[in-house]
């Protein structure tokens, strides 16, 4: 997993609640076993039309949102199922960052899994980056994960909380799988003596 530290983007406006899994990923899209194609599927019904064209009308579509990296969304951000190609399907958007003031559970975890960071923020700040996104043209946000703190060039500026575990998960890139390697010379250990005792 890519280590995450600090990261300075574009910040695009989804400014709709209870935004669900399946509207992230509609589940037509389900049936690749790899993790990678997602991307152009994701927020399908509200992206396209029904010919398959650009829909003007969808915020993520206006050009000025193109090279955004940190989508700032409304409350409940990634409810209902569990699927994890949600977050491929925001990573292969070019999204690193998702801030709203709540999330699904298992799709907050999942993000965290696949090295994407979910900000929860009070709603008066997402209200701001909300309202700088929509107005402004190529605005920017750092997120400083080591220092849990979103700032932007307008001199706003505001802390987040994350679990130290999760935290240090991505600053050093540790997926489960990694996180289980650490503990490589044990796991062989127990392994060499595993036939013996049995």
């Amino acid at each position: 997993m890519e280590k995450f530290i600090k990261h300075t983007g574009i910040a695009a406006p989804l400014d709709r609640a209870n935004v669900d899994t399946d509207q992230i990923i509609p589940k037509q899209f389900l049936k690749r076993i790899e993790r990678t194609g997602f991307g152009k599927y994701a927020f399908f019904d509200w992206r396209y039309l029904e010919d398959g064209v650009s829909n003007p009308d969808f915020v993520l579509n206006l050009p000025k949102y193109a090279n955004a990296t940190i989508l700032v969304a409304g409350r409940n951000f990634g409810s209902g199922s569990s699927r994890e190609h949600a977050p491929w399907a925001l990573q292969e958007m070019g999204f690193k960052i998702i801030i709203a003031s709540s999330f699904g559970d298992i799709f907050y975890n999942n993000c965290l899994q696949n090295g994407m960071l979910p900000v929860i923020l009070e709603k008066p700040d997402i209200d701001v980056l909300m309202a700088n996104s929509l107005k402004k043209t190529a605005y920017k946000i750092t997120v400083d994960l080591n220092e849990q703190l979103i700032l932007d060039q307008d001199g706003f500026s505001t802390n987040f909380e994350i679990d130290s575990f999760r935290k240090n998960s991505l600053i050093n890139g540790l997926d489960d799988i990694d996180l289980s390697l650490q503990m490589r010379n044990k796991i062989l250990e127990f392994e060499s003596n595993r036939d013996p005792r049995w």
